[in-house]
C-alpha cells in the first residue's frame, strides 16, 4: 500500500509541472551534477556605436567557482578564476587581478553551469518557448543590484546550454555560443592557477 501510494504521489507531482517547469528542471539537474565541464564558445560582444567583437576559444570549469577561458583567438589571452579572484591576461599587456565577488565581468556569473544553476532563485518573468529544434529561455534577473536587464537561453533537446545572450544596462549585447561539450572531463588543478608571463606585473588585487 506505502508503495502503491508513492507511485500516485510521485505520478501527480511529474504531472503538476508544466512543460516549461520540466525544462527548466532538465537544465538544471544536468549542470549541477556535473563536477567538471569543457566546452567551445565563440564570445560576440556589441553595443550602441561599436562594432561587433568576437573572439573564441575553449572554456573549463570545475567546482566551486573554478573556470578558465582559454582563448585561440586573440591567441594567447586567458581569463580564469581560481574560486576567489579572477586574472585577466592579453599579451602585450600585464595581467590583472580581481576579487570574484566584486567583479561585474560578464564571463564570471557563467560559474552558475556547475553546481549554482537554480533559475526560480535568480530570475523572474521566466519564459520557455520552441525556437527552431531548440527551446528558448528568457528570464530578469531577481537582484536589481546586477549590471544585465536580460538573459536568453537556447537549450537544445539534450538541455544542453547552446547559446547565451545577455542585454546589459548600457545597452550592449554579448552573445555566447557553445559547442563540443563535454560533461566530467578530467581537469587537474593547474588549470585554474594563474601564473604571470615573465616580464609582466600584476596589477590590480
Amino acid at each position: 500500500m506505502e508503495r502503491l501510494l508513492a507511485l500516485i504521489l510521485g505520478a501527480a507531482a511529474l504531472a503538476a509541472d508544466s512543460p516549461s517547469d520540466h525544462v527548466l528542471k532538465e537544465v538544471e539537474r544536468r549542470y549541477n551534477r556535473a563536477e567538471t565541464l569543457q566546452v567551445g564558445f565563440t564570445e560576440t560582444y556589441s553595443g550602441p556605436s561599436r562594432a561587433a567583437r568576437t573572439e573564441r576559444g575553449t572554456l573549463y570549469l570545475r567546482k566551486p567557482g573554478r573556470m578558465r577561458w582559454d582563448y585561440t583567438s586573440p591567441a594567447g589571452k586567458l581569463f580564469i578564476s581560481d574560486g576567489k579572484n579572477l586574472y585577466l591576461y592579453v599579451p602585450g599587456s600585464n595581467p590583472e587581478k580581481m576579487k570574484l565577488k566584486e567583479t561585474e565581468d560578464m564571463r564570471a556569473p557563467l560559474a552558475f553551469l556547475l553546481g549554482k544553476l537554480n533559475f526560480e532563485k535568480e530570475f523572474q518573468n521566466i519564459e520557455v518557448k520552441p525556437a527552431g529544434g531548440d527551446m528558448q529561455i528568457t528570464a530578469e534577473p531577481k537582484a536589481g543590484n546586477l549590471p544585465y536587464s536580460k538573459v536568453e537561453f537556447a537549450v537544445s533537446p539534450a538541455f544542453e546550454i547552446r547559446k547565451l545572450r545577455i542585454h546589459n544596462l548600457d545597452q550592449s549585447i554579448l552573445d555566447f555560443g557553445f559547442e563540443s561539450e563535454k560533461l566530467n572531463p578530467p581537469l587537474e588543478n593547474s588549470l585554474f592557477q594563474f601564473r604571470a608571463p615573465p616580464g609582466t606585473e600584476m596589477v590590480g588585487g
